[in-house]
């Protein structure tokens, strides 16, 4: 049985999530099925300042709550992470790969100027179609997905206005957009990004569950919270794409999962199911 040692970057400064409990499930899931051993190790980024090391396989970074760009002290030794992942990868056919999360994927635009990355007119929340770009529709991570595709979305930050330049100039693609808003003069946000071969992100939330999301949904406080800033339809169109299976379930089995695909692929390992 191949053993892959996986970090699981923690973002969340010890706020309560969904998060982690759904990255956690992801991997174990994909252990089983692929009968491979999985050793997971979480590195408190914002809370402990943790610094990661090149001692893993595969890396996932979480996202998270805060400001992206107004930042606390962490973010030097996290961004020393990523130069010397990226430096690694240059200079090595074994590589090893990094998934971005939500406030991870907003740190790294900010950090390498991708794009604006602001505050949102008001706070996105709920469950929304994104949309591939020609890019995305043959990335190896979005190859799975319809156009559009479902994901849920929790943000008050968004990374808008993309810096050509400087993505040609890091070899960046951009993966997904926002959904359509003909009604709205507002930009539409990059949703995924393919940064390097091995470093791709999202600003949504891949990992999400609808089982937890429903759950989430029907308690009362979050009920009304919902109901008053986007009315009681919108909870409606919420639950009903949680259990369309072709919606949120589809999304969560499809990226995160093609993802570690690659990755054990470019660790060289033999996996008859990949």
């Amino acid at each position: 049985m191949q053993k892959i040692k996986v970090a699981i970057l923690d973002m969340y400064k010890d706020t309560p999530n969904q998060g982690m409990r759904n990255i956690h499930e992801i991997l174990d899931k994909y252990a089983t099925e692929n009968q491979l051993s999985i050793n997971k190790t979480v590195i408190d980024i914002r809370g402990k300042q943790e610094a990661p090391t090149l001692d893993y396989d595969v890396y996932i970074s979480s996202g998270g709550p805060g400001s992206p760009v107004d930042l606390e002290g962490w973010e030097d030794k996290y961004m020393g992470f990523v130069k010397d992942l990226m430096d690694y990868n240059a200079n090595s056919s074994n590589k090893k790969h990094l998934f971005l999360i939500c406030h991870s994927f907003q740190v790294i635009c900010h950090h390498f100027n991708l794009g604006n990355v602001c505050l949102r007119k008001s706070e996105s929340f709920g469950t929304y179609p994104v949309y591939a770009t020609d890019e995305g529709l043959s990335d190896s991570t979005f190859k799975n997905l319809p156009r559009p595709f479902y994901v849920v979305d929790s943000r008050k930050w968004q990374v808008i206005e993309p810096n050509d330049a400087n993505l040609e100039a890091m070899g960046a693609q951009i993966l997904a957009l926002e959904k359509l808003r003909p009604h709205v003069d507002l930009e539409r946000a990059m949703m995924a990004i393919r940064f390097t071969p091995e470093i791709v992100g999202t600003q949504f939330h891949p990992e999400a569950d609808a089982e937890g999301m429903i759950f989430y949904l029907n308690t009362e406080e979050k009920k009304q919270v919902v109901i008053a800033n986007h009315g009681e339809d919108k909870l409606n169109n919420m639950l009903a794409h949680l259990n369309d299976p072709d919606k949120i379930m589809h999304t969560q089995s499809c990226i995160i999962p093609q993802f570690l695909n690659d990755a054990i692929q470019s660790l060289s390992l033999k996996q008859a199911s990949i």
